[in-house]
């Protein structure tokens, strides 16, 4: 049901117009107050709005009625208002349907004029809204968004369209793809749209986290050991290439990696052979390897912890996931995916958009995820998120200082007398994420 606010002064002008709208089948909400239109506007999924041009007794000049105009057109600018003016309030009306009012009627109202007015503008707003929502099924039936849709890869910015039409170009390749952005902008994501649309969709699809194991872990994981390779290992492992083998192989956060994993990563890339930790019997595998980092391995190459050749090993083609601050249009959407069927107020909206979201796709989903369970009914308004605040300073800094390189990490163990706590604080990192990088740098703290 069509929902119409109308804000007038005048109670017996409410009732009356009350009356008309609801035998005519429309859902109304009255107030006095414009401050509470503002609210209510915000808040509800208004269809139209009625607003009388004055408020205060013994108030003619129209001026409350501007503001009120110009405070509901910047919260929604496509809202449909139709002014009730008196004879001394016309010019003011006049100015504003120039301004972008859509009509005004005159006190005493003809019920049928105001009627037909109403009935045109809801129509008009439907058709609009008929129209665009055709046009965002239409774009969303294009089929780069189709097959990334199949993957849970959500979104509507031109950036990411570009990422995702080159996914699925490089995907049909056999080519190492390396796969660049910040922490939770969506990278293994676009590693799933690759893998779906290459040959080998259909075959092993093995993922590793290089970030998420100890450094003296990782080859174990990779390449497997013999039993009693190392302490613990009572049985022989197989590593994740021999998983993989036929099929192919994600390792995110690659810049994680120790030198001599990559060393032997270098190896299996060029050759397809191994051997398991504490073994001399030689493996041969055929994977394809898609790696992801958040690092900025230029610089990690320039201070002698990843090894140049390997870079160009895996980068043969580079995908760069913009980070969501980037790409404002997919926050909507994302929303609407992490939130179904839950309503947001205008400023809740416009709040989330303007976010900066340093935690990308990850802290969006996290947030929606939060507020779902907090506030399970009812529209969800801008405190329900309790947003933290970012600068641009910060922001700045996080991007910086996420992957710090060597000389930053011992610069700050000197600076903060070997205290790790207090290094890992300023790079913004866990103490243990922080001791996988002193490890893989060689750094003794």
């Amino acid at each position: 049901m069509d929902k119409i606010l109308i804000v007038d002064d005048t109670t017996a002008v409410l009732q009356a117009l009350s009356l008309l709208l609801e035998i005519h089948g429309y859902q109304v909400v009255t107030t006095t107050s414009p401050k509470e239109a503002v609210h209510l506007v915000n808040q509800l999924r208004v269809s139209l709005v009625i607003q009388d041009m004055n408020f205060t007794a013994d108030t003619t000049s129209g001026e409350e009625g501007k503001t009120l105009f110009k405070q509901l057109r910047e919260l929604n600018p496509h809202l449909p208002i139709i002014l009730i003016t008196a004879w001394t309030d016309l010019e003011q009306a006049i100015q504003l349907v120039k301004a972008g009012a859509a009509d005004y009627i005159a006190k005493p109202w003809d019920d049928q004029k105001l009627l037909t007015s109403v009935a045109n503008l809801i129509d008009l707003g439907k058709s609009k809204e008929h129209s665009n929502r055709l046009a965002d099924i239409n774009k969303s039936q294009a089929p780069s968004k189709q097959i990334a849709a199949s993957v849970g890869l959500i979104y509507e910015s031109n950036a990411m369209q570009r990422i995702v039409d080159m996914a699925i170009q490089v995907a049909k390749s056999d080519i190492s793809v390396l796969i660049t952005g910040a922490n939770g902008a969506g990278k293994e994501k676009i590693a799933e749209l690759v893998q779906s649309q290459s040959t080998l969709n259909n075959k092993p699809f093995v993922k590793v986290n290089c970030g998420a194991l100890p450094a003296d872990l990782i080859e174990a994981e990779l390449f497997g050991a013999q039993a009693g390779a190392y302490t613990g290992a009572n049985k022989a492992r197989v590593g994740r290439f021999e998983a993989a083998d036929g099929g192919t192989l994600f390792l995110d956060e690659i810049g994680n990696l120790s030198y001599s994993g990559q060393t032997k990563l270098l190896r299996v890339l060029q050759t397809g052979e191994f051997e398991r930790l504490g073994s001399v019997e030689t493996i041969r595998v055929n994977v394809r390897v898609i790696s992801a980092t958040n690092s900025h391995l230029l610089s990690e190459i320039a201070d002698g912890s990843f090894r140049q050749d390997l870079y160009y090993r895996l980068n043969v083609i580079e995908l760069n996931v913009p980070s969501l601050r980037e790409r404002p249009d997919d926050i909507m959407p994302l929303i609407s995916h992490f939130l179904p069927h839950r309503q947001l107020s205008l400023e809740a909206e416009q709040a989330l958009i303007s976010h900066t979201w340093q935690g990308n796709v990850r802290e969006l989903e996290n947030a929606c995820k939060r507020v779902d369970v907090l506030k399970p009914n009812g529209v969800l308004e801008l405190k329900d998120f309790a947003l933290i605040p970012t600068s641009n300073k910060s922001v700045t800094q996080e991007t910086t200082q996420t992957e710090p390189n060597k000389s930053e990490l011992v610069a700050a163990i000197k600076a903060h007398e070997g205290v790790i706590a207090r290094v890992a604080r300023q790079f913004g990192m866990s103490r243990q994420a922080l001791y996988r990088r002193l490890n893989k740098y060689g750094i003794e703290y």
